[in-house]
Parts: structure tokens; C-alpha cells; sequence
């Protein structure tokens, strides 16, 4: 009887743990109703095909200039999202860039059941540079980025894998993800952090994705990069972003680290205009 109970526990404990799987790894979609035209400018509603094969929702923004940046937003987020992607894409229109915004697969209103938070979001990434080189060449002849979150683990991975980045703004990115994922789990699901360990091996078997860790690639990025860390942020800790910067400002003489005292991803909200000084600056410069 006592064996029988236990069993059943166990098999409950680790139902419990595959539902908490599935859930990190389908996140809600966030579909708003404003649009770049709500900010002055025009545009055209965009999809385009990743390599393995997902149809992928965004904007394109032409904004007279042959440089466009493509803000990459974080886990559960979307191009609509109004903490930071809103504010960024008016702040880089204003600055006279011409914007290509989209959602990552499994958000928004891309295709994709499941998000790998990092893994293959890079071919969506691609998609995104390989739709500019191939339908708007003028006006992407310079390609960077401004990522946060989990679109900043991709502005880390897209400096060393994509050609045709020139440079990137990565804004609270996790470093070593299984870290930041059982931080996760009590920050989105006040669950105890313990139980990732037990959580992660169903999030990799329903997505099908593995861990990416952007600490990985301090030894390879040579590109310009701004990181932005926040000394109240809950998911990211400052000494692993710090890591990162010392570790790859020895390849690499044109990263930069910018230290606030903000929360996840609100550096932009609590420091607007020292965010956009920051930057507008770093763009100017390497863009």
C-alpha cells in the first residue's frame, strides 16, 4: 500500500512537472491593435518563411535610409509588446532608420507551436536578414540589431553566426539559461526554482530544442555589441553579463557594458532618455 502510494506521487509529481513543461514552452500569444501607422509612419504587413519551413508575421517600416534595425523581442513577448517594443520602434524610426519588426515562432502571430527560448529562434533571425538582403537591398545595405531578453541571446548568437549583421544592442540577456530558467519559473510561475531540474528535460522533448547559452559565444563575437544589465533584475544577474564582457572585450575592442539599476528589461522605462543617449549613441557609431 505504502509503495503504492508512493508510486502514485511520484507519477503525479512528474505529471505536474511535464504540464509545467508544456506550459514554458507554449507561451500565450500577445496580439495588440496598434501599428507603426499609430506612430506617423507607413507600412507593409510582411511574412516570410524560415528554413525549416515556419511562415514568420512582421512589419517592414521604410523610413528613407539604407540602414535598417530589427528589434528582436523576448519570451512571451511580440512585436506588440508595450514595455519595450513600442518605445524602441518609435525611438529607431525617429532616429532615421528604417525598422523590420517580427514575431518569433510560437508568438505573436507566427507560425510555430513551441518556442526553444534561443535555439532554433536563430533561423528566424536569418529569415529576417535573408528577406532584407533579398527584398529590400538599398535600404538594408547595414543590418544591426536591439534585442531584449531572449531576443538579446539572439542578438549575441546572430553577431557570431549571421554575416550579415553589423552590430547589436543585447538588453538583459540570460547568460547561462538553465540559471535563468529556474529563475524563471518563480518569476513567471512563483514556482519553486528546485524544480527546474526536473521541469527541463520536458520542455526539450515538446519543443525539441536544447539550451542555449550565450556565455558560450564570449570567445567568438568580434562584432560592435552593447550590453545592457540591471542591477535589480530577478532572471539576469549582473556578474554573469559582466562575465560575458570580460571574457569577450579580449577578442573583441568594440563591446560595451552599461550597468543600470533597473529590473528585467526596464531599463527603457525607468531611464528613457539615458537608454535612447545610449543607445542612439552605439548606433550611430557602428550602424
Amino acid at each position: 500500500m505504502i509503495l503504492s502510494i508512493i508510486a502514485l506521487l511520484i507519477v503525479a509529481f512528474l505529471a505536474f512537472a511535464a504540464f509545467v513543461g508544456y506550459k514554458m514552452v507554449k507561451p500565450p500569444r500577445l496580439v495588440g491593435d496598434w501599428t507603426p501607422k499609430d506612430l506617423g509612419f507607413d507600412y507593409e504587413d510582411v511574412s516570410f518563411e524560415t528554413e525549416d519551413g515556419l511562415k514568420l508575421s512582421g512589419w517592414w517600416v521604410p523610413n528613407g535610409s539604407d540602414k535598417t534595425v530589427i528589434p528582436l523581442h523576448g519570451y512571451t513577448a511580440s512585436r506588440w509588446y508595450e514595455l519595450y517594443m513600442k518605445p524602441t520602434v518609435e525611438f529607431l524610426l525617429k532616429e532615421g532608420y528604417n525598422v523590420f519588426v517580427f514575431d518569433f515562432r510560437a508568438h505573436g502571430k507566427s507560425e510555430g507551436n513551441y518556442t526553444t527560448v534561443g535555439d532554433k529562434e536563430i533561423a528566424d533571425v536569418r529569415a529576417a536578414v535573408r528577406w532584407l538582403r533579398e527584398n529590400r537591398p538599398e535600404e538594408a545595405k547595414r543590418i544591426g540589431l536591439v534585442g531584449f531578453s531572449m531576443g538579446a541571446m539572439l542578438t549575441i548568437r546572430s553577431l557570431a553566426e549571421i554575416n550579415g549583421v553589423c552590430c547589436g544592442v543585447a538588453d538583459s540577456p540570460p547568460m547561462h539559461l538553465d540559471k535563468t530558467g529556474a529563475r524563471g519559473l518563480k518569476y513567471f510561475a512563483k514556482l519553486p526554482e528546485w524544480l527546474y531540474v526536473f521541469v527541463n528535460p520536458f520542455t526539450k522533448l515538446f519543443s525539441g530544442g536544447k539550451e542555449v547559452h550565450p556565455i558560450e559565444y564570449a570567445d567568438s563575437v568580434r562584432k560592435p555589441l552593447l550590453l545592457i544589465a540591471g542591477e535589480k533584475d530577478p532572471l539576469v544577474k549582473v556578474e554573469e553579463v559582466r562575465e560575458f564582457y570580460e571574457r569577450n572585450r579580449r577578442i573583441n575592442p568594440d563591446v560595451e557594458l552599461w550597468v543600470t539599476d533597473a529590473a528585467h528589461v526596464r531599463t527603457l522605462k525607468f531611464h528613457p532618455q539615458e537608454w535612447k543617449s545610449k543607445v542612439g549613441g552605439f548606433l550611430r557609431k557602428y550602424l
